[in-house]
């Protein structure tokens, strides 16, 4: 996994305007992974940052790089509680709730889209996506809208922008961990 895929997937994140991000990272040896992974973990951690593998494929697994004091914060809102409650997980313990979510995508043919939640996305979106089964939604951006559509499209142009600005100053030398903020 290399530091241009995590700049390019999680800028947002390690810039501390987002909760996490998920990608999808082809390997050749789980050990290997599992190394960069505890690297990548030891060189974050200060900055309030971790790489979590959540689900693994053939030759390929799914990071999840989040914060996790932003989760914390995240899973106690109400609505959070509320559409997590539905699908078996106890917000007031987010750690648990990666585990119930690595289960699920073990579990499930179907993909989890709960997992907006571990993101960051409003809630409103989330259960909007879950009940609308992906259609009728305002616009698409990061993830799709069914409830604040202005407000989502300013924060798609902010996270855009730090993407860019975050690429840009990697191309020119800055190491993730000097671009990672400490929050």
């Amino acid at each position: 996994m290399s530091e241009e895929m995590i700049i390019q997937h999680c800028a947002p994140t390690l810039a501390g305007m987002k909760t996490g991000n998920l990608f999808t990272c082809p390997y050749q040896a789980k050990k290997e992974l599992q190394k960069e992974i505890r690297h990548l973990n030891r060189l974050l951690a200060s900055r309030g940052i971790r790489v979590l593998p959540i689900k693994y494929y053939e030759q390929k697994v799914l990071i999840y790089l989040y914060r996790p004091s932003y989760l914390k914060r995240d899973f106690s809102n109400r609505d959070t509680v509320s559409l997590l409650g539905d699908y078996g997980y106890d917000a007031g313990k987010p750690e648990r709730c990666l585990v119930r979510l690595m289960e699920r995508l073990r579990e499930n043919r179907e993909f989890p889209h709960e997992i907006g939640l571990f993101l960051g996305y409003p809630p409103e979106d989330v259960r909007g996506f879950i009940e609308n089964r992906a259609g009728n939604c305002k616009c698409t951006g990061y993830w799709k809208v069914y409830g604040d559509e202005e407000g989502a499209k300013r924060l798609f142009g902010k996270y855009k922008k730090c993407t860019d600005i975050y690429y840009s100053n990697w191309v020119r030398g800055e190491g993730m961990e000097r671009l990672a903020v400490a929050v």
